[in-house]
């Protein structure tokens, strides 16, 4: 017999998982994707108003590989850094979270809105 009182649910529905450490490892694997750039890259998140909150980070699965000094000049300004360096950090977040290892991650994707 359980004596524990069980925990009443509010019913709101819980938000998808957010968080995916085996991709955020792959991720940071590749170098900084600025040309030339020699530096070790970090993951860093792709912000939208859509993926995103005040004080919440947008899913995993919205990373690119980025050197410290290049994550701190995109932050916020995407659309321009993209332009500066010619690169696609949308198209490329897409690639890597379509070739991550981390299965569940990748199943989870396929069921988000």
């Amino acid at each position: 017999m359980n004596l524990r009182k069980q925990p009443i649910r509010s019913g709101i529905p819980r938000g998808p998982k957010r968080k995916w450490p085996k991709h955020r490892r792959f991720v940071r694997t590749f170098p900084c994707q600025v040309a030339g750039c020699p530096h070790p890259a970090e993951c860093c998140h792709l912000r939208t108003a859509a993926n995103s909150g005040m004080g919440l980070k947008p899913a995993d699965y919205f990373t690119v590989p980025l050197c410290r000094a290049h994550h701190i000049e995109q932050e916020g300004r995407t659309e321009t850094f993209c332009q500066k360096y010619r690169i696609d950090l949308w198209m490329l977040a897409a690639v890597l979270a379509d070739k991550s290892p981390d299965l569940a991650m990748r199943a989870a994707m396929r069921e988000a809105p």
